[in-house]
């Protein structure tokens, strides 16, 4: 890493206009369409439960390989990221969607899970890669009295993806049968469109040091990583307590997926039901994505305080959430199916249920969008913050494999409600702990520490010789 680069992008350049090509604002609304096309579509069709297909065994299976690779792979992608830089490691990520969703419209034909069970494990590496960039992308481009709003503007461009994929199964099996249950062939094939686009523009993301931020200086100013260097940053993240305190909400933010979307969406709601509530479940994320943005970047003076209070007003809605799903959860089980609901014919009953899966959807982009601002406030570097967003990928895809098989399991639907709840709530405490002790208030003009040596593990030798430059080149310059 080229160190010695730190002054230069300390340099401030005029700030033409906010919508130029090279800044914050541009490039993370364009990580936002790729995550549009990918993610987004990826979710809609998980949002469906069962991936859309009668039995679920197969869903759950490629999503237990998803999440097993993705864990794995999601704590080296920072490294990945650092290496290979944003434009190969997005477009790498991104094609594995297109595979994934092509895996369920041949299972449409063959009933055949191994193609899918690749698929899942296949994309869990290329998904690994690519929330490795966009949390680095995210957190890093923007100034430091800018995240929330740069996350929140994400969050929304991201899950307008969920709300139109939502929408496509719901129009294409509109008309069908109340007892179809498989999506037909074209809804398979509107997904690949969408995400194939994705992978396209994955390549118009420049590099961190050809980005300005608002305030005039880039982004950072670096020369991409080695293979060496990047091994020993991630061994260091396992010894950093602060993103120690973040593995209860690392582990909680995608588990409840699997209960949420089969046991709440699939069990409750017919076909063309769960494609119309997931137009809600995405577009509840959009707003609470803004409502959290705004609280964290203007509410209060002091960025430890608005984190603060933002943890405060998460946890109040996210028990009152809960709690509304444990009512729901009461009136059925595996034993005593309930009926399944249609948004047109079921009147007042369908009220209820519509309302709760609506908040799950605002309660997940509140809590996804604190936890991301809490990691932003933790450093300033694309390389750095790379390397935490893989490590928070990486502990929730490990948390979502978990889940996804005990899905699968038939566990009683109260107790994979309760284990939900437990988890979120524990991690309230440990976030206001982490804001608390590691979030220091700033204007913006003085760069957030990375504490990466804390661990107590030596600098790579290319740090120590970039240092070395720096001195030897500042003493030339004092001699002269």
């Amino acid at each position: 890493m080229r160190f010695q680069g730190e002054e230069e992008a300390a340099a401030k350049v005029p700030v033409t206009s906010p919508f130029r090509y090279n800044s914050p604002l541009v490039q993370v609304s364009l990580i936002g369409l790729v995550c549009f096309c990918c993610p987004g579509m990826f979710n809609a069709l998980t949002g469906m439960g069962g991936g859309g297909q009668v039995n679920p065994d197969a869903a759950n299976n490629a999503n237990t390989a998803l999440y097993t690779t993705f864990s794995i792979f999601g704590v080296l992608g920072g490294g990945v990221y650092n290496i290979f830089g944003p434009k190969i490691t997005l477009a790498m990520g991104c094609s594995t969607y297109v595979l994934y969703a092509g895996s369920f419209l041949y299972y449409n034909h063959q009933q055949d899970q191994t193609f899918a069970i690749f698929a899942g494990a296949l994309l869990g590496i290329g998904a690994s890669f690519l929330w490795a960039g966009q949390g680095a992308i995210m957190t890093s481009y923007p100034t430091a009295t800018r995240k929330g709003t740069y996350i929140s503007l994400f969050w929304i461009i991201f899950n307008l993806g969920g709300v139109i994929g939502g929408l496509i199964p719901f129009i294409l099996n509109y008309h069908r049968k109340d007892k179809a249950e498989t999506v037909n062939d074209m809804t398979y094939i509107v997904f690949m469109c969408f995400m194939s686009a994705g992978t396209l523009i994955s390549l118009t993301i420049l590099s961190p040091d050809r980005v300005v931020k608002d305030d005039g200086t880039h982004c950072t100013n670096i020369k991409y990583s080695n293979v060496t260097t990047e091994a020993i940053e991630i061994l260091k993240l396992f010894r950093n307590w602060k993103l120690r305190l973040i593995i209860p909400a690392a582990w909680a933010s995608n588990f409840f997926y699997s209960y949420q979307f089969d046991n709440v969406n699939r069990l409750m709601f017919n076909l063309r039901t769960r494609g119309f509530n997931n137009v809600f479940y995405w577009g509840a994320q959009m707003i609470g994505s803004v409502g959290i943005g705004y609280i964290l970047d203007f509410s209060f003076k002091s960025r430890r305080t608005r984190g603060l209070v933002g943890v405060g007003i998460v946890a109040v809605l996210g028990t009152a959430i809960w709690a509304g799903g444990l009512a729901n959860q009461l009136n059925y089980s595996f034993d005593k199916l309930p009926n399944w609901l249609d948004f047109k014919r079921s009147g007042s009953d369908f009220a209820g249920p519509f309302v709760l899966y609506f908040s799950y959807g605002l309660l997940d982009a509140m809590f996804q969008c604190l936890v991301y601002w809490v990691i932003g406030a933790l450093a300033d570097t694309s390389e750095t913050l790379g390397r935490y967003a893989g490590f928070y990928k990486g502990v929730q895809s490990a948390g979502a494999a978990v889940a996804w098989q005990v899905g699968k399991k038939n566990i009683p639907l109260l107790n994979q409600l309760i284990v939900n709840w437990v988890l979120t709530t524990l991690s309230y405490p440990l976030l206001a702990v982490l804001i608390y002790k590691a979030v220091k208030d700033t204007d913006g003009s003085k760069p957030a520490e990375d504490d990466d040596t804390a661990s107590g593990l030596p600098p790579p030798a290319s740090m120590k010789d970039g240092y070395k430059e720096l001195e030897n080149s500042i003493t030339t310059e004092k001699d002269g």
